[in-house]
């Protein structure tokens, strides 16, 4: 029976298949993980840019039908970027074909993120353009570049091509209209992208698509990720620093800085102490990683990078309008913090050999919900909401810190117990 179709492509570190058929692909023995390259690294840098310019639009339409487009398009923008760690996955980008290919991306990348303060403006026609030549262009590259290789991986991509080119369609006609119809018709395209995985890449002609000849290594796509939710956290401090030294400086503004760099300097801590690198070892160390890894980093970042952003808004909103308790600004220093912490607490679960998600999570969740009700209520300023997410930041990370450490050293004396005990995963 085939293995279900899936967003992303069947992973394994354990047992690769060797794939010598073009000198454009990678050569992987089955030990090391493939490095992540500075070619790589140069095409992410635009879309931490692009998060950036996300994060800047959130904050200058703090309305729901604001909130409403920037969600489309950070989604579209993190698709993008997914599909193409994919193909890099695959593609050896030290190849001087590969490397082009990955700066023509870089450049309409660029194009597609300075569009975005006015995608649903004057430069529609920008952000699709740019979009779709990514998305299909791509495509058309891998293609060329595994000419003559097996057939069922060429015929894995002519079906995603159909796809991709059927909500092309909709993107560039999206551009051509204004307002709802703009945001419906891209909608739609974003849903034909979202859901074409679920039905196998199904194409009459063509049939559907099998993750059996997919090879895409755990390794690599762990560390994709993990780079790129450092360098957002990076530009965030960034932009964060930049706002602050065009202020005066004073008591409250040296005060709404100290508060954004615990909040920034705790999110670093809560995904990368312990939570991206032990699931990144047991996702490779699995028997089956690929189910773990499609849900964890192609679905439950785009949680983490969208706390990232709102958070990044909420931070800005603290230093210039510290007192200004309006309701919009209130959700949106509170809502950066919870959807931050509900992807963690999504990733480490599934990552984890636990049957819940980590305890130390679920109750700043618990106290973040807590404190929206006398945010609303009272309300409280952005300055006393800022430092009391930014307490429940530190508070979850502390937890989690002691907890795992206290685990490790309870785990190295059973280990010289003449009896040990069998413990449960402790609760985080």
């Amino acid at each position: 029976m085939a293995r279900p179709a899936c967003i992303l492509p069947r992973v394994s570190d354990s047992a690769p298949r060797p794939i010598a058929f073009s000198p454009l692909l990678r050569q992987r023995d089955g030990r090391d993980p493939a490095p992540v390259t500075t070619i790589e690294l140069f095409f992410d840098l635009v879309f931490v840019f692009a998060v950036t310019q996300l994060s800047q639009t959130l904050r200058a339409d703090l309305t729901p039908a604001g909130v409403a487009r920037v969600l489309l398009l950070l989604l579209a923008v993190w698709w993008v970027w997914i599909y193409t760690s994919w193909v890099t996955n695959w593609l050896d980008p030290e190849r001087m074909a590969v490397r082009i290919a990955l700066l023509v991306l870089t450049a309409a990348g660029l194009l597609l993120s300075v569009s975005i303060p006015e995608a649903f403006g004057i430069h529609g026609g920008l952000f699709a353009g740019a979009y779709v030549f990514m998305q299909v262009g791509r495509t058309l590259f891998f293609l060329w570049a595994v000419r003559g290789g097996p057939s069922s991986l060429v015929r894995n991509f002519q079906r995603i091509l159909a796809w991709l080119a059927l909500s092309g369609i909709f993107w560039v006609g999206g551009a051509f209209h204004r307002g709802d119809v703009r945001f419906a018709c891209w909608g739609l395209a974003l849903g034909i992208e979202l859901v074409s995985p679920s039905l196998n890449f199904w194409v009459p002609g063509l049939g559907r698509s099998s993750t059996a000849d997919w090879n895409v290594e755990g390794g690599h796509l762990a560390e994709r990720c993990s780079l790129f939710v450092i360098i957002a956290l990076g530009e965030s401090l960034l932009v964060t620093g930049a706002s602050f030294a065009a202020l005066s400086f004073s008591a409250a503004t040296f005060g709404a800085l100290g508060i954004a760099v615990l909040g920034n300097i705790m999110m670093w801590w809560i995904y990368f102490d312990t939570g991206a690198e032990r699931a990144r070892h047991r996702i490779r160390q699995s028997a089956d990683p690929g189910r773990p890894a499609r849900l964890a980093y192609t679905y439950l970042h785009i949680v983490i990078v969208a706390g990232i952003i709102a958070n990044a808004a909420a931070d800005e909103v603290v230093l210039l309008h510290a007192q200004n308790a309006a309701a919009t600004r209130l959700a949106v220093t509170l809502g950066g913090p919870f959807c931050y912490l509900l992807g963690n607490a999504l990733f480490k679960w599934v990552t984890a050999d636990r049957r819940a998600p980590p305890l130390s999570h679920l109750a700043g969740l618990g106290l973040l919900a807590l404190l929206a009700w006398p945010t609303f209520a009272l309300p409280l300023p952005p300055l006393q909401l800022g430092a009391g997410t930014a307490a429940i930041l530190a508070l979850v990370g502390v937890w989690e810190s002691v907890a795992l450490r206290a685990s490790r050293r309870d785990t190295a004396g059973a280990a010289f117990a003449p009896h040990p005990e069998r413990r449960r995963a402790p609760r985080l």
